[in-house]
């Protein structure tokens, strides 16, 4: 496998499909009815978006067509309608925390005692989480363990999917913008000398991010972050993989993954990374097997040519 050394990162579009008018709906409803009402209705548009939206079907089908190859015809559209119901709960979710509040939700506390362990060594926690379940629910709930939380998250113009935080209250996250200065990592090394948390996605490259690897996920040749390995390496933090996943209407699971230290290894090639790289894609993989509608990278990962689909 080579390293991919053009350093182009493929660029991918956060905005909505569906219009501001249509995000409002959904946020009065869930003040009025709550998350229930608020389901009953995405049931409905998921079901027409699905029938007529030819950008909703091409935004599922790159994923759909590694993870079920041979699925066809009803089957393919089906495996659509499950794919975008299971985001359109996430959003649902996501705004319902911000506007009714944490109570209706919990979270599987299992992995926190390993978490809090993790943190107490003093070196920060690096958390590698990816387009999958609600991470920004299990991260509200948890209050993150009382530690200082970095995001790295890019905003497009245009985007209307509200954070949870921006439904009003306190943001209880510092975001750092990945298309800042050197990507951020100055203000992400700084966060983990002193002994906070940085969140990074480990399935998409962002902003002015441009080191890559690529590695095979499902049958087919994916352009991969390093950075977090790399990060990792720089300040001693160890790294956690996260897979929060929706166990119900009501539960989230965190899914602690995994635990790795990357010692310092030198170098400005993203190649002594590779088995890190590797291992996340291995967890990735096993988690698109046992929750095949719950990962929500909705644009063709395997496409170099860096076209992209907008998400709904």
């Amino acid at each position: 496998m080579k390293q991919d050394t053009s350093q182009t990162v493929k660029m991918w579009s956060s905005k909505s499909i569906g219009s501001r008018f249509q995000h409002w709906v959904f946020y009065t409803l869930i003040r009025l009815g709550g998350r229930g009402a608020a389901y009953l209705l995405l049931r409905c548009v998921v079901f027409y978006y699905v029938l007529f939206s030819s950008a909703v079907r091409r935004r599922c089908f790159p994923y759909l067509s590694r993870r079920f190859p041979q699925r066809q015809g009803l089957a393919r559209l089906i495996d659509c309608y499950r794919l975008s119901f299971g985001i359109g709960e996430v959003l649902v979710d996501r705004a319902a925390l911000g506007i009714l509040g944490t109570g209706g939700i919990t979270v599987d506390q299992a992995e926190r005692a390993r978490l809090e362990e993790l943190v107490a060594q003093g070196q920060g926690l690096i958390l590698v989480t990816s387009h999958v379940g609600s991470w920004q629910g299990a991260m509200a709930v948890l209050k993150f363990l009382a530690t200082p939380v970095n995001l790295l998250i890019h905003r497009q113009e245009g985007d209307l999917d509200r954070h949870f935080f921006e439904h009003g209250g306190e943001n209880p996250f510092r975001i750092i913008d990945p298309a800042g200065y050197l990507g951020g990592t100055l203000e992400m090394m700084g966060a983990l000398k002193k002994g906070e948390i940085v969140c990074i996605m480990g399935d998409r490259a962002m902003g002015s991010e441009s080191g890559t690897i690529k590695e095979r996920f499902l049958g087919g040749d994916v352009a991969f972050p390093y950075s977090p390995y790399k990060l990792a390496a720089a300040t001693g933090a160890p790294i956690a993989f996260i897979f929060p996943t929706k166990t119900s209407a009501t539960s989230y699971a965190l899914n602690l993954a995994k635990v790795l230290n990357v010692p310092h290894l030198g170098g400005r090639s993203g190649e002594p990374y590779r088995p890190f790289v590797k291992e996340y894609v291995a967890q990735l993989e096993r988690f698109t097997g046992e929750h095949p509608y719950q990962f929500f990278n909705f644009f063709d990962m395997w496409d170099d040519r860096g076209e992209t689909t907008a998400k709904w």
